[in-house]
């Protein structure tokens, strides 16, 4: 009794010491989302529950790349289900039990462990599958980034491994209980691992069994940990992140209140909404907590997979621009940030001589984008990189006054023209005319 009783609070303490540093990482991410511009949209509910459901859930944008879509569905499904018999352990763990759920589930319990079993080995050959597509041979935008040098390349494997390694110790716990206790437990895969341990001595049994059941335990909670560090974050994110995304049409794109009606009030002053009285803030956005909250949810939510640069136009006509590393800079400075205001608790706003534009983005990069949506097409779970594009090319243009010659000119010619043309409207035509005279 005093054994168990000692096993079951050295759980307790294992299982605190776990969650704690995971709760308090989470509500410093949250905080972190949170200091964005604007509130979170809950209108439309019912439709946003069907996103949810159909794309981070049902991962409808994965089946464009039908193989690598199979074995992402074979890991998600299998690591999903396979952690129920979590439930089992802690039960155990808090109760001092040994597989107390065997005995209710009768008859059932060996089909569950059986479907646990067999998809966890299918979880070993997908994660094998995309170690070696990132290891030895893979679509280019895995491994060819300069984004992706140093940990970030380092970040897939090391969670792929970690996967391994859970389902294996999950395995080998099976196995050694299968040949401790002959013909008490019917599991398909561990029943034939059994033989492996043929000859061993009871002791060594329970050793291995209990190293296997503490290792799977462990790396569980240490897998928790590492979660909000990596880019499998997005294993929890992708479900708010396709609640919170845009159900408007794909390539729409917002206004500014105060401007949207400055322009109202030109074109016709008669219907022009009452001056508002406060001041503008900020056009678009220089630092991280300038943009949209949705915006740095995204940043947190991107796995890095690369689909939005590999069909970024501007990227695949050599250009700076890469919509992934967009996402994993706005991140880095959200990092960063986070970290300053930690250092100065009294801080109001981050002061530390760095911004998201200038030191994380460049110019070059901003103006690169041609707004095509492709990016936002491609992301499997909604993220948007164009909105963070276009924000801070509104901070460029409307704040800083920087923005290219051809641009200023095409600007100046809509307010002046109603065209982006240096033709009045009488002369709409005129462009065509000329064109027709450069051409021949």
């Amino acid at each position: 009794m005093g054994f168990q009783l000692l096993q079951s609070l050295l759980f307790v303490a294992v299982l605190v010491t776990g969650l704690y540093p995971f709760v308090r990482r989470i509500q410093r991410i949250r905080a972190n989302i949170f200091r964005g511009r604007g509130a979170p949209a809950t209108d439309r509910a019912a439709l946003r529950w069907r996103q949810m459901a159909r794309v981070a859930l049902g991962q409808s944008k994965m089946g464009s790349r039908p193989v690598a879509a199979f074995f992402h569905v074979l890991i998600y499904v299998g690591f999903v289900l396979i952690n129920l018999e979590l439930l089992e352990i802690l039960l155990d763990g808090l109760l001092g039990t040994h597989r107390i759920l065997s005995k209710p589930l009768g008859g059932l319990y060996p089909l569950m462990i059986g479907l646990f079993e067999w998809l966890g080995v299918g979880v070993i050959l997908a994660c094998l599958v995309f170690l070696g597509r990132r290891m030895v041979s893979g679509p280019p935008r895995l491994y060819k980034a300069a984004e992706l040098n140093g940990w970030p390349a380092w970040d897939a494997k090391v969670i792929l491994i970690v996967e391994i390694i859970l389902m294996g110790a999950l395995l080998v716990m099976n196995a050694t209980d299968v040949a401790m206790h002959p013909g008490a437990y019917h599991f398909p895969v561990s029943g034939w691992l059994a033989h492996l341990f043929d000859g061993w001595s009871p002791e060594a049994l329970y050793a291995t069994e209990r190293i296997a059941w503490w290792l799977h335990l462990g790396g569980i909670l240490a897998f928790l940990n590492y979660l909000p560090y990596s880019k499998h974050f997005h294993i929890v994110l992708a479900f708010p992140n396709t609640w919170y995304a845009s159900l408007d049409a794909p390539g729409s794109m917002t206004n500014m209140p105060v401007i949207q009606n400055e322009v109202q009030a030109m074109l016709n002053p008669a219907s022009a909404p009452a001056p508002s009285t406060e001041a503008p803030g900020r056009f678009g956005a220089a630092d991280v907590h300038d943009l949209p909250w949705k915006s740095l949810l995204d940043a947190y939510s991107c796995t890095e997979c690369g689909r939005c640069t590999s069909v970024c136009p501007a990227n695949i006509t050599g250009k700076k621009l890469s919509p992934r590393k967009i996402m994993m800079d706005t991140r880095d400075r959200l990092e960063e940030s986070d970290r300053w205001l930690q250092a100065h608790p009294e801080a109001t706003s981050v002061e530390d001589g760095k911004t998201l534009l200038g030191d994380y983005i460049s110019n070059e990069e901003v103006l690169a984008c041609t707004s095509c949506n492709a990016c936002v097409e491609a992301c499997p779970i909604l993220i948007n990189p164009l909105n963070i594009i276009l924000e801070l090319r509104r901070y460029r243009a409307m704040e800083a006054g920087e923005m290219p010659s051809e641009w200023a000119l095409m600007q100046g010619n809509i307010e002046n023209n109603g065209a982006p043309w240096a033709f009045p409207a009488a002369d709409r035509l005129a462009w065509a005319e000329q064109d027709s005279t450069n051409r021949s």
